[in-house]
C-alpha cells in the first residue's frame, strides 16, 4: 500500500479574489474546476506547474456565517523559493506579509481568508 500526497483544501468567502492572490503571490494557476450541478458550490484546484500536488479552494454559495473560524491558525502550506529576497519583497509591496523568523530565515504570508503560508529558502 502507498500513499502520495494529492491536495489541500482551504474554504474561501471571495473565490475569484482568492484565486488572484495565489496567482499573484505564489504564481499558481487553475488546473481544474468542478461546479455543483445545483450551484451550491465551486471547487478550483491550483496547482504549481512542478508537482501532482494541488490546494483546492472551495466557495460555498449559501456559507452565511462571514469569515471562515481558523482556530488559532496552527495548520499553514508550505512553499519553497530559489529566491527569498525577491519573493520577500513582492510580498511586502502586497503587504500580505504577517509574521517573519528572521533567525530562521523564513516568514508567512497570509492570503484574503487569514490563511497563513509558509514561505521557506528552497533548500540546497
Amino acid at each position: 500500500m502507498n500513499f502520495r500526497f494529492s491536495h489541500n483544501n482551504f474554504n474561501v468567502t471571495n473565490l475569484e479574489a482568492s484565486i488572484a492572490f495565489y496567482q499573484e503571490a505564489l504564481g499558481l494557476k487553475e488546473v481544474r474546476r468542478k461546479d455543483a450541478s445545483d450551484g451550491s458550490f465551486t471547487l478550483v484546484f491550483l496547482g504549481d506547474g512542478s508537482s501532482k500536488h494541488t490546494l483546492e479552494l472551495t466557495w460555498l454559495k449559501n456559507w452565511e456565517k462571514g469569515v471562515y473560524n481558523l482556530g488559532d491558525n496552527e495548520f499553514h502550506l508550505a512553499f519553497e523559493t530559489d529566491d527569498l529576497e525577491g519573493a520577500r519583497a513582492k510580498h511586502r509591496e502586497m503587504d500580505c506579509i504577517c509574521y517573519e523568523n528572521k533567525a530562521m530565515g523564513i516568514y508567512f504570508i497570509s492570503d484574503p481568508d487569514g490563511y497563513w503560508i509558509e514561505i521557506i529558502p528552497e533548500k540546497r
